[in-house]
């Protein structure tokens, strides 16, 4: 399981940090060109903000599942601080199983409804919108396997610290 997450990490998650980087950094300029032609060339591109909007939704499904991958997606220390660590380990595995489910449903219901838009197209991009409700099933679907590597990962670690 550690070469699988070993490799989980140096090659799709580090893919999802950098797209992630990068759509954020698109956005940005995205953003600073629009105010650039808007209020300098005193004509606006059309293009800017549903790109801007586009590449941020896609920024946020990445960045959840970084948060997924590091353990920082579900933290309620007020709780833990409360239980003993047998109640902790609990509450954390219903916690990931309820959040396994939600993730695959919301996969599943963002994979039909990418493909019931996929004739529909961005306005100022002149691209399928389909291609922004991909991040549901695609950041989901991702965020799933970062949810069960960091869940799992920690069940190893905590299993050899047992064992000890």
């Amino acid at each position: 399981m550690k070469s699988f997450t070993y490799w989980l990490d140096k090659t799709l998650f580090k893919l999802v940090s950098i797209a992630a980087q990068l759509l954020l950094l698109s956005a940005v300029i995205a953003g600073i060109y629009q105010v650039f032609a808007r209020f300098v060339l005193h004509e606006p591109a059309a293009w800017t903000e549903p790109w801007t909007r586009s590449s941020l939704i896609w920024v946020v499904f990445l960045g959840v599942i970084l948060a997924f991958r590091h353990g920082e997606m579900l933290r309620v220390d007020v709780i833990n601080t409360f239980l003993s660590s047998n109640a902790r380990r609990i509450v954390r595995h219903i916690a990931n199983l309820l959040c396994a489910i939600f993730l695959g449903l919301l996969a599943w219901i963002g994979g039909n409804m990418t493909y019931r838009v996929r004739f529909q197209s961005i306005a100022g991009l002149d691209f399928s919108i389909s291609w922004i409700y991909l991040a549901i099933p695609v950041g989901c679907t991702i965020a799933l396997i970062a949810l069960l590597v960091q869940w799992f990962s920690k069940e190893d670690s905590h299993h050899s610290q047992t064992m000890e």
